[in-house]
């Protein structure tokens, strides 16, 4: 009897379009779907509530390994609503401030140990489309596929802007480019699980690629791997 559980994870940096992928293949093969970043997210959103300082790291280890949330899955596929101390905290975690917060407190090794297991406990029949950072190089090494998709700092951050404007919010192109590159920097560079391709990922620069287009160049090689693994 095949207890195989078939993982899919894409990495990469902001605004790559990781997250948009990852919804749009998990619904394609019906499979769960895991938004990685939303963990820090969310941890981010709670220290803030708490008060505590983003350099007291001991203390967020603390926060994050007792973090009251929870991920209402309504359909397979589509991103869960995410609940922190019995709110919904969805739309907040979604924020440019929360995002960036994110990005400092993940680079903590203390903090990532602490919710590891939270994002394997997502691992569950019939699939799993998880996205991140390290979702193919730490999380899930032994993914049955690997992507890793990426663009230019300039793309991404044209990308983002019009993400922002479509949800009428102002937007200052020349200092979210800034922090794209911060956030790639401090992504890159941290000490632990730092942002880069597994050995075996497929990488994707879609700099000049519509998200369909990536799409469809997924969908054919989810075919092909699967279908030669059974």
């Amino acid at each position: 009897m095949n207890t195989h559980i078939p993982i899919i994870t894409i990495d990469g940096p902001v605004g790559s379009g990781k997250g948009s992928l990852a919804v749009m293949l998990a619904r394609h093969l019906n499979f769960h779907l895991l938004d990685s970043g939303a963990l820090y997210r969310v941890l981010a959103l709670a220290i803030t509530k708490h008060g505590v300082d983003v350099d007291d790291e001991a203390t967020i280890q603390n926060i994050a390994v007792d973090l009251d949330v929870s991920f209402k899955e309504k359909v397979v596929g589509e991103p869960a609503a995410i609940i922190l101390d019995n709110q919904d905290v969805s739309s907040q975690i979604r924020q440019e401030e929360c995002g960036s917060l994110a990005s400092v407190i993940s680079a903590y090794p203390a903090v990532r140990a602490a919710l590891m297991g939270r994002q394997r406990e997502f691992l569950k029949k019939p699939g799993l489309v998880a996205d991140g950072r390290d979702m193919g190089t730490v999380v899930f090494p032994d993914a049955d596929i690997k992507f890793f998709l990426t663009a230019s700092q300039e793309i991404r951050a044209l990308r983002r802007s019009k993400q922002l404007q479509d949800k009428d919010c102002s937007v200052n192109l020349t200092s979210l480019l800034d922090e794209i590159k911060s956030r790639d920097d401090r992504d890159i560079n941290r000490l632990i699980s730092p942002l880069k391709p597994a050995n075996d990922a497929i990488v994707i620069d879609s700099s000049a690629m519509t998200i369909n287009q990536v799409f469809n160049k997924m969908v054919e090689v989810i075919g092909t791997s699967l279908s030669s693994s059974q």
